[in-house]
């Protein structure tokens, strides 16, 4: 094997790919991208694929594809023994053809439907512990040169270190589901989320809530329905010196008044009607810990009287009792209600407000925050995997760009909906935009900047983001500030500058 003596160029990027390979398996797709680059600059080839085997189909799709027609190659896939990378892939043995029109095992159909003459090929196969794995393919050499067997030895070293990088990112992804499998289930029986989130804006929310977790302060966490508020309460609780104590969930929507205070306070023995045992409340069973009170904006101005007596006192009696209870709880509330406004309005009282809004905690909505979306929807994905036994591989394309473009009205509880069912339909290793079965109405129009310049697109983009976040809000200048989380004379001057018109 390359018998004449080593190009010192190629061997500096043999060692360069070496040492890329056994530094990091997180992202194989960029490893292997990497490989086929460095493979296809060597060669010195127009255009190179990267196709991998699927067992159950045999079919070979294509995982990576270089040149000018790269997107659309993607599109495609091979039958077992199909054209130059099937015949190589299922006998196993390399190919240098420099005249693919005169080789019966070429099929042409794929260059012609993409544009993409092709007069030469060389491929390898990979092989991971004796088994095809997939193909490399390099289409023409430049300047119209032919294929020649140092071409070959190079493309076969640059092979094994694909297949080796394939082998090594499937264990590694292995273990790492393995683990995920296991902090989701320690999570889950501990009652806690796991907490996914990468953009910048949540990472900053993240490092507020370490600042704020050892103090006893209340916090009120606002946001939109879906956004998981009761997630950044968890964090709360957990980076706080309470973490070890309980946190007690109540969702103050979901029962009636007369229910709910005795939810949250208990009650004695012959209290009403139906208390035929005496029952500690939440706030009992949250001593020394933390209650997260959800839906605080449709507490009942009653009870609203005796929380806030907790927030002043730390103390309360149970229904039907005259005795004072004392107990030691961090309050957490969360709503997706306009609280100013219900205050104003006399539905929430202000004195209350003002107790639980020591620590307020704005969590965006996840169209303003889409960084977000690619990491909980492959969270979700690796979730539904394992609760349906599908090995469904990601996304196309399309579909991401489609999760991408869509509003999500309903946050990220709409994104896992749609996630669980795109993987209970899918019959494909790739979820589809069909799969995903979003109305278009909530779709962002990306068709409205593709063509224009990037300077031109981003205007264009700003204007159309800052008119619907107006329209979401009547129009109220103050609010779009805050939700946006600028300042509300800089708002004004982009409506002036964008020519933002109601």
């Amino acid at each position: 094997m390359l018998k004449n003596s080593i190009d010192p160029k190629k061997f500096e990027t043999f060692i360069e790919i070496n040492r890329r390979i056994n530094s990091d398996y997180s992202d194989v797709h960029a490893l292997l991208t990497d490989i086929l680059e460095s493979a296809t600059r060597l060669v010195d080839g127009e255009a190179s694929s990267l196709l991998l085997l699927d067992k159950e189909s045999n079919k070979l799709f294509f995982e990576i594809a270089l040149g000018p027609k790269g997107p659309e190659v993607k599109k495609f896939s091979l039958n077992l023994g199909e054209g130059i990378a099937g015949w190589v892939a299922e006998h196993k043995t390399s190919l240098i053809v420099n005249d693919v029109g005169e080789d019966s095992r070429f099929y042409a159909d794929v260059s012609k439907k993409i544009g993409f003459p092709t007069t030469s090929i060389l491929a390898t196969p990979m092989h991971v512990k004796g088994e095809c794995v997939g193909v490399i393919e390099i289409i023409n050499k430049k300047n119209g040169k032919p294929f020649n067997q140092e071409d070959l030895e190079w493309l076969e070293i640059f092979s094994t270190q694909a297949s080796l990088t394939l082998q090594n990112a499937r264990n590694y992804q292995k273990v790492r589901d393995e683990v995920d499998l296991l902090r989701d289930k320690v999570n889950t029986e501990t009652g806690y989320h796991t907490f996914i989130g990468e953009s910048r804006v949540i990472r900053e929310k993240l490092e507020l809530i370490k600042r704020i977790a050892p103090t006893d302060s209340s916090v009120l966490i606002l946001g939109e329905s879906g956004v998981g508020k009761e997630l950044f309460a968890e964090q709360i609780h957990l980076h706080s010196s309470r973490r070890h104590r309980p946190l007690i969930r109540v969702n103050c929507a979901a029962l009636p008044e007369h229910l709910l205070e005795s939810e949250l306070f208990g009650h004695v023995k012959g209290a009403f009607t139906d208390a035929s045992q005496e029952r500690r409340g939440r706030f009992e069973l949250a001593d020394g810990g933390t209650i997260f009170l959800d839906e605080i904006g449709d507490l009942p101005l009653s009870i609203q009287a005796k929380l806030l007596r907790v927030l002043q006192s730390k103390t309360f009696e149970k229904v039907g009792s005259s005795e004072t209870i004392s107990v030691d709880v961090r309050i957490i509330a969360a709503t997706n209600r306009d609280i100013e406004a219900a205050v104003e309005k006399g539905t929430f009282r202000k004195d209350l407000y003002y107790r639980l809004n020591v620590l307020p905690l704005y969590i965006p909505p996840l169209r303003q925050r889409t960084e977000d979306i690619v990491a909980l929807a492959n969270f979700f994905l690796k979730k539904f995997n394992r609760e349906t036994k599908k090995q469904i591989r990601g996304f196309s394309d399309q579909a991401m760009e489609t999760l991408l473009s869509y509003t999500w009205p309903g946050n990220v509880r709409e994104l896992e909906n749609t996630i669980e069912r795109a993987v209970v339909i899918s019959k494909d290793e790739f979820i589809t935009p069909q799969d995903l079965l979003l109305p278009m109405e909530n779709r962002e129009n990306w068709e409205h900047y593709s063509g224009k310049p990037f300077k031109e697109a981003l205007l264009a983009f700003k204007k159309s983001f800052i008119t619907h976040a107006l329209q979401r809000h009547n129009w109220n200048q103050t609010e779009v500030a805050k939700v946006l989380g600028i300042q509300r004379t800089y708002l004004s001057k982009l409506i002036r500058d964008l020519e933002i018109t109601r």
